[in-house]
């Protein structure tokens, strides 16, 4: 048996691997990260005062790279608003219509499932 340590996402995972063995044991993390759950729950609730009525939600899960357009900017439909970071690649996340950003709802580093809630426009 071998004992390996692999990292996912992030996640550190303690495996050992059997050789010949029909199948192995499911891995465990090693060591979990309860911090990262609770910050996304609370960052939409923060700009929800100042939230427009149009959505901009994530097509694709990822981690945000960059925010093109800050709060108060105008935007036109197809601009981008939100970068995020996909499998090696930057997603430009677009305003679905014209508008002005009302509210940011994730900041640079958070990952985000699809359909997630990026911004708002009003």
């Amino acid at each position: 048996m071998k004992n390996y340590t692999i990292t996912v996402n992030g996640t550190a995972y303690a495996v050992t691997v059997e050789e010949g063995a029909e199948s192995a044991p499911v891995a465990a993390p090693a060591a979990p990260k309860a911090a990262a759950a609770p910050a996304p729950a609370a960052k939409p609730a923060a700009p929800a005062a100042g939230a427009g009525s149009i959505k901009v939600e994530a097509g694709a899960a990822g981690k945000v790279f960059k925010i093109e357009a800050p709060v108060g900017t105008a935007v036109k439909k197809g601009d981008a608003v939100v970068i995020i970071e996909a499998m090696k690649m930057e997603i430009p996340v677009v305003a679905p219509s014209d508008g002005t950003v009302a509210s940011i709802n994730v900041a640079v580093g958070d990952a985000i499932e699809a359909g997630a809630l990026l911004a708002t426009l009003n």
